[in-house]
């Protein structure tokens, strides 16, 4: 091998030679006279400056943590209060590729007799299906799809070693792990599941649509996977492209039976996730993955909640209504202040926090006052989330208008790479679009 490295190096030495020959040449000639090339470009981090919340004084003693910190808090919380809480997904045994369940799986080693007692209730469930299947179904198809169901997740459970183990790794399947989730919910355990990346989220999106989210509707309420809380990381990142960076939640919007949340900052965080994992409907947790470290604030050591379907008002305002949710706060929460200090135009900042079902009442109240509404999310513009704000408002605030609803979003494209910083709805193109408004 050393002697043909060096017959190929002999061979390329005489063109080697010719062009270092010609690249001298040109030295001296035209390339000589071109001006240099201009430095590379510097790429700040992020599209948006993070701000905290004043630190929280109603609910204890506070730490400062980011914004996976607070997430990790606020699952050691739940695993805490509840013995039948059970914590799953691709990697989170070793703490996730976001560092999200760090320490769990070594402080709640030992399962339960919870989820045990839960899991092993079938002759219960078999009862119930006795019950439900006179005169609305065949005793034998109800009974067998919804002990098949629970079946599979029990063995899967047994075949994860999750006997013994409340923080477990899960086989690389989107499908399965919300499958598993909901049989061991319907079984009466918490449930807690994360999708690595919301992109990945569509392998189960049947599970969750045609499963989860109609589970208590197809059975009149005798069954119910209320107790499934879905977590996933969101949002653009700085560098995620094509398969790290979408945001979802319009996809999962369209379906009744499930709440998705998505918080701005860690205090947000652990008490929505908190509300998410207590709540007795099947939830998505969207976590925006940008500020995982990029946020920091004071957050309560011990657990709380925050009120699902609740908009807030981040700032009062009387000439223009923003609305945003995760990231995107951060952005508009900066355009209020441009628009302030340059145009002399009052902002009223509110964060959607709950995308189903959402807060209609505290966004109308705000555009009956104000007049305008500008709507921006990462997500594209076609179909995303701001579409249904923008019809709702249009319905019940078209006296109140002044000036056409306002979107302002990602584009009808894949989410690209290198040309993020064009893509994103930033500062400047939502600062663009509220001037246009108060020029209408």
């Amino acid at each position: 091998m050393a002697a043909a490295g060096l017959a190929l190096r002999g061979a390329l030495a005489p063109g080697a030679a010719a062009v270092a020959a010609a690249s001298v040449r040109c030295r001296g000639g035209l390339w000589s006279r071109l001006p240099p090339l201009p430095a590379a470009p510097c790429r700040s981090a992020a599209h948006f400056a993070f701000q905290p919340d004043p630190a929280p004084s109603a609910y204890g003693e506070t730490q400062k943590m980011n914004l996976f910190q607070s997430i990790t808090s606020a699952l050691d919380n739940a695993l805490a209060k509840d013995p039948t809480a059970v914590i799953f997904g691709e990697d989170v045994a070793f703490g996730g590729v976001f560092r999200c369940t760090v320490g769990l799986r070594d402080k709640y080693g030992i399962l339960g007799r919870g989820v045990e007692s839960a899991v092993g209730s079938l002759e219960l469930l078999e009862e119930k299906c006795t019950i439900f299947s006179k005169g609305m179904m065949s005793r034998e198809c109800f009974e067998l799809e919804l002990l098949v169901q629970i079946f599979m997740s029990v063995q899967m459970y047994e075949c994860l070693g999750a006997g013994k183990d409340r923080v477990f790794n899960t086989p690389l399947c989107e499908q399965g792990i919300v499958g598993f989730g909901i049989g061991i919910a319907v079984a009466g355990a918490t449930a807690i599941a994360e999708i690595q990346f919301a992109d990945y989220i569509f392998p189960a999106f049947d599970q969750i649509v045609n499963e989860a989210a109609k589970y208590r509707y197809r059975s009149g309420d005798l069954f119910n996977c209320g107790n499934l809380t879905i977590r996933a990381p969101w949002g653009c990142v700085g560098h995620g492209a094509l398969y790290h960076s979408q945001s979802p939640e319009a996809f999962f919007a369209h379906c009744p039976g499930i709440k998705i949340v998505i918080p701005r900052s860690p205090f947000q965080a652990k008490g929505l996730l908190l509300s998410c994992i207590e709540d007795k409907n099947p939830c998505i947790f969207f976590e925006p993955k940008i500020l995982y470290r990029a946020a920091v604030e004071q957050v309560p050591v011990e657990p709380y909640t925050i009120p699902l379907s609740q908009a807030e008002v981040l700032q009062t305002g009387s000439d223009v209504t923003l609305v945003a949710w995760g990231t995107q706060v951060h952005v508009i929460k900066e355009v209020a202040s441009m628009a302030q200090e340059k145009l002399g135009v009052s902002c009223e900042v509110i964060d959607l926090r709950t995308i189903l079902p959402w807060d209609t009442e505290t966004v109308c109240k705000s555009v009956a006052k104000t007049g305008r509404l500008l709507i921006s999310h990462e997500a594209p513009l076609t179909g995303g989330f701001a579409s249904e704000i923008s019809s709702t408002v249009q319905e019940e605030c078209f006296l109140n208008l002044e000036a056409p609803i306002t979107r302002v979003c990602g584009y009808d494209t894949p989410f690209p790479h290198i040309f993020e910083p064009f893509y994103i709805p930033d500062k400047w193109k939502c600062y663009d679009a509220l001037r246009n408004m108060i020029n209408y």
